[in-house]
């Protein structure tokens, strides 16, 4: 199984993109969509055929772990 690497083009990508039901009439979204390999893909939702981030299953759950921890509240 081939793995992808961060910054290929996210239409290059043979997934299901996904969407947050929080997404808004702006465009304001990032989508998710998961590869062969079980790593997790980002894109911008107004930018398609922009980069894709791609990060492992680990990364993904620490990530959104802390996420629902209120780690990056700060930010927001």
């Amino acid at each position: 199984m081939q793995s992808v690497e961060n910054g290929v083009s996210a239409s290059r990508l043979d997934v299901n993109w996904t969407k947050s039901r929080r997404s808004n009439a702006e465009g304001n979204c990032v989508e998710v969509a998961a590869l062969a390999d079980g790593s997790i893909a980002l894109r911008n939702s107004r930018d398609p055929d922009g980069p894709a981030l791609v990060y492992t299953r680990a990364e993904a759950v620490a990530f959104l772990g802390g996420a629902k921890d209120g780690d990056f509240d700060h930010l927001l």
